[in-house]
């Protein structure tokens, strides 16, 4: 599958280690964002595959109510300290796996999972097809995201923060897709729309399930 991933360094640049402390000082604060809040409420599955899943915080909640075992993908190294020692917090460093790596690139190295989550994912990812056909290709049961909403606010602020992000030099942008084209690329792959919630002013939560087999 040809895409045009995001610049690894430039990513980490952004989403680097001072980053994940916030993160994770956050979610020991004040637990999950509302948004992954609901994505935790409307999947369940045995096995959990995080994509983009910075400290792992979405992971150990699903962990925390049944699931089995989590594997996380994470393009940024930066995020490592953090979540090695949210793990160790909550011991549940026997159950987690943590790759880093571009996962569209490396998709063939990953396993499918019951439950696949990209929580405000799709927005960092240029190739938002791609992204999404390769996650939900490795959905057994569900795929959960959080994306922006399509909004004229939501694209003028996106287009704030990147106008930002250019004149501190940083090769990192974030992108308002298309609905349609995340519906479409989960579909190609067998998923159906079972889900869609609008979540503030400037995400939405959506999940598809794979129908049962005969």
């Amino acid at each position: 599958m040809n895409c045009c991933p995001p610049p690894s360094s430039e990513y980490r640049r952004f989403f680097g280690r001072k980053l994940a402390g916030h993160d994770a000082r956050r979610y020991r604060r004040r637990g999950l964002p509302k948004t992954a809040r609901g994505l935790v409420a409307a999947v369940e599955g045995d096995t959990v595959l995080d994509i983009g899943g910075g400290v792992g915080n979405l992971s150990l909640e699903l962990l925390e109510r049944g699931a089995s075992r989590a594997t996380v993908v994470e393009l940024s190294d930066g995020y490592e300290e953090a979540a090695g020692e949210l793990l160790a917090e909550h011991r549940l460093g026997d159950r987690v796996e943590r790759r880093t790596g571009d996962f569209v690139a490396d998709a063939g190295l990953v396993e499918p999972h019951d439950v696949v989550v990209l929580h405000r994912v799709v927005c960092c990812y240029p190739e938002a097809d791609a992204l999404v056909s390769t996650a939900a290709a490795h959905a057994l049961r569900s795929l959960a995201l959080t994306y922006p909403r399509e909004r004229t606010l939501t694209r003028f602020g996106f287009r704030g923060f990147n106008l930002w992000l250019r004149a501190t030099r940083c090769g990192f942008r974030a992108y308002v897709h298309p609905f349609a084209t995340i519906a479409a690329a989960a579909e190609r792959e067998g998923l159906d729309l079972v889900r869609r919630e609008v979540q503030g002013l400037v995400w939405e939560n959506a999940v598809f399930e794979r129908p049962p087999s005969g």
